[in-house]
């Protein structure tokens, strides 16, 4: 497999690069764009520093560098900064940051005096370091486009969940569950292409001195009796998702299928969610799940297809958002 793609007309190459965080997913975005990965020199020195170096020239070239900010997410946010400024300094013509997993997502606004917007000082770092574009799947607030000065290709990876989901499922007897208020709108997205069923939600509280802290109170809507499918972007410490899922089987859910884009699974999530009572948890690989994370009821699909068709698009100056039907 060569490095590097060239252009219809001969004038532009494209090439991919990925730092270490999740080497697997490079592998599967690069077999799937037809590229190989641009050789990299990547380590630490003995105080934490990180060097990078690429093993070829990639001057004039239009330059992905692909990395999913896993744990431990400072390392690999600051790799990824790192190399964009590589990359700039050795004159590649433009750089887009893929980043599946957008870190400090979270942090999208101020909730009480003197806090950051950690959401925006990340695109702005990623800016001063010379990114021209940013790439990610399912942000946490689609107001994080609005951070960065410069083009946002905001993939979803609803359409390959909601592939595999209905094959798992009786359509007609399905209610989409949001875990909360907010992502209704997400929910409605999901019962249309499910067949146009009913929705639910969760209505919780939230103490917002306390990370990671909700409590499910009741579910609203119709799901006695009926499969719900639980949606939302990201399963961290699990906490949110299986209160819900304790509440809609107490509300006499037939059962619970958990669909996730981001499987960040931090303690104690795995054992929560495999004592939670949902018969499957199906997230996509925008983040490395290793195999002491994995357990029975959860299912990982992949997300280079749509990584790898969004990276062509840009390059050849196509439409991302045709990529799903003109919802993105």
């Amino acid at each position: 497999m060569n490095t590097g793609i060239i252009s219809n007309d001969g004038e532009r190459r494209l090439v991919l690069i990925s730092g270490r965080a999740h080497p697997d997913l490079a592998a599967a975005v690069s077999e799937a764009l037809g590229s190989a990965l641009v050789p990299t020199t990547a380590y630490d020195f003995a105080n934490g520093e990180i060097y990078v170096r690429f093993g070829e020239s990639i001057r004039g070239a239009d330059a992905f560098v692909l990395q999913s900010h896993a744990a431990p997410i400072n390392q690999w946010i600051m790799e990824q900064l790192l190399m964009v400024d590589a990359l700039k300094r050795a004159s590649a013509k433009t750089i887009t940051v893929v980043a599946p997993f957008y870190g400090y997502a979270r942090q999208d606004k101020k909730h009480r005096g003197r806090e950051p917007i950690s959401a925006r000082l990340m695109s702005d770092l990623f800016k001063t370091a010379g990114a021209d574009r940013l790439m990610s799947v399912d942000l946490h607030a689609a107001q994080i486009q609005g951070f960065f000065d410069g083009p946002v290709d905001h993939l979803w990876a609803m359409p390959i969940l909601v592939e595999y989901v209905r094959t798992r499922v009786d359509t007609s007897n399905v209610t989409v569950v949001s875990p909360d208020a907010g992502r209704i709108r997400v929910a409605e997205q999901w019962a249309a292409k499910l067949g146009g069923g009913p929705l639910a939600f969760i209505h919780k509280t939230r103490d917002i001195s306390r990370p990671n802290r909700t409590v499910a109170n009741r579910v609203v809507g119709d799901v006695e009796g009926r499969s719900c499918v639980l949606v939302d972007d990201l399963i961290d410490t699990a906490g949110t998702i299986t209160g819900a899922v304790r509440v809609l089987m107490e509300a006499g859910a037939k059962d619970v299928i958990v669909a996730a884009t981001h499987g960040v699974l931090s303690d104690p999530a795995v054992d929560r969610l495999q004592q939670c009572g949902a018969r499957e948890v199906v997230v996509t690989d925008t983040l490395p799940i290793p195999e002491d994370r994995r357990f029975p009821q959860l299912t990982v699909l992949s997300i280079a297809p749509l990584l790898a068709r969004a990276i062509r698009e840009v390059f050849d100056d196509g439409s991302v958002t045709s990529l799903f039907d003109g919802q993105a």
